[in-house]
């Protein structure tokens, strides 16, 4: 049965999240630094893409909140691993290595942070090459940056007007309270997690998609949004139609930020062999919805629809198409 739920109230309740709220600091830094528009590399993507050779350089840093490093060192360490990992499967890339810089009040306080980061090293086969490290601080902080390659790119700025919106999530997880972060990955086979990182850069090479956007703290609509504002389209998601655990709230799920979690933006004549090659590794795909001309961001749940965003009147990250290519 269909659960019960306010459209208008699940709106605004996504409008006001942490998780989009604290994308629209992207804009503010991008224009500060001015590389927003008129950049040889564009802004607004999960790597940046650097040509090279017959292909492309992917660079991605991740930093994260002191909260969580204090209360979850050890997954703060995992996750500064994996997250970038995301990064570079989202363009179509593959990883090469990491980096760390961690601060830490003491080795015991460090020593979590440096086996998260090892377990997930060796668990996704990314080496840890270097980095910086200062254990003489008062709080800990980690940030993390990852080195990948691309034959052929998945970027945020080609989706169109017409393709449909896939999402493809590992459902095989549970929540690591108390925040909203579904861990697919933990206690997973490391064959298979190293097997799940060759969907994206197949699909890409095989001209399959040109758009996709790694599911991050925004979530499934937060990220649509990121991804439609960066192409200069809107898109309408139907919010029954995400791949969702059972037992999940809708209003959690759509604000959740998953260890293996994509959209893509495909036409409609690729859309049945995309959906089976995340099937066939186990992994949930789902036509949510579709790209369109209209410049906002609305969910539906089959009868109404009720708009997220409108980039005709605000920007969210302020990494339009029109501005990358200014």
């Amino acid at each position: 049965m269909m659960e019960r739920f306010d459209l208008a109230a699940l709106a605004a309740t996504l409008r006001a999240g942490a998780g989009l709220k604290a994308k629209q600091d992207i804009g503010m830094v991008a224009t500060k630094l001015g590389v927003n528009g008129g950049s040889m590399i564009a802004v607004g993507d999960d790597c940046a893409a650097i040509p090279d050779a017959d292909g492309f350089l992917l660079l991605a840093i991740e930093g994260f909140m002191n909260e969580f490093v204090a209360r979850d060192p050890w997954f703060a360490g995992w996750c500064g691993v994996m997250v970038n990992v995301s990064d570079v499967i989202a363009m179509g890339g593959r990883p090469i290595a990491v980096v760390d810089a961690l601060w830490a009040n003491g080795e015991n306080e460090a020593d979590p942070v440096l086996a998260g980061l090892r377990a997930a090293s060796e668990a996704y086969g990314v080496p840890i090459v270097g980095g910086h490290t200062n254990i003489n601080t008062d709080r800990g902080q980690l940030s993390v940056a990852i080195l990948g390659r691309a034959k052929r790119l998945l970027t945020s700025f080609d989706a169109r007007p017409g393709d449909r919106l896939v999402a493809a999530i590992d459902l095989r997880g549970a929540y690591r309270e108390p925040f909203s972060n579904w861990q697919a990955a933990l206690g997973a086979p490391h064959e298979r997690l190293r097997g799940d990182l060759e969907i994206l850069p197949a699909i890409a090479e095989g001209g399959l998609a040109k758009s996709a956007k790694d599911i991050s703290q925004g979530g499934v609509v937060g990220t649509a949004a990121m991804l439609a504002e960066c192409s200069g389209v809107g898109a309408v998601i139907d919010v029954f139609s995400v791949p969702r655990p059972s037992g999940v709230p809708l209003e959690r799920w759509l604000t959740s930020f998953p260890s293996f979690g994509y959209l893509l933006s495909v036409t409609p004549c690729n859309l049945e062999v995309v959906l089976a090659a995340f099937a066939a590794r186990g992994i949930a795909a789902a036509d949510i919805g579709v790209v369109t001309a209209e410049r906002q961001l609305r969910i539906a749940d089959g009868t109404s629809t009720q708009t997220i965003w409108d980039f005709t009147e605000r920007p969210l990250i302020g990494c339009a198409i029109e501005e990358a290519l200014a």
